[in-house]
């Protein structure tokens, strides 16, 4: 019985451990000054335009893979007519 009351006790001790530790409040960060709000702002910022560029790069190259797969020609290569259409109106 004694065993036995040793092991609930420390369970329950353990449960309420757990409980405090899960629930407990961490401290709140300091304030950031002007400077270093301006300076997050710029990195943003700085950031923002170059996934901007990469974006711009991407999509350079893949409107250019595109026109080399698919055949499609350039304003040099539009003279050619096209023979006969597709389209289904008489």
């Amino acid at each position: 019985m004694r065993k036995l009351s040793i092991a609930l006790t420390l369970a329950a001790g353990l449960g309420i451990g757990a409980y405090a530790a899960v629930h407990a409040a961490l401290p709140k960060p300091p304030a950031k000054s002007d400077a270093e709000k301006a300076a997050d702002a710029e990195k943003a910022a700085a950031a923002k335009a170059k996934e901007a560029a990469e974006l711009g790069k991407a999509q350079d190259k893949a409107v250019a893979n595109y026109k080399k797969n698919k055949g499609m020609a350039d304003a040099k290569g539009a003279a050619k007519p096209a023979a006969a259409t597709t389209s289904g109106k008489k």
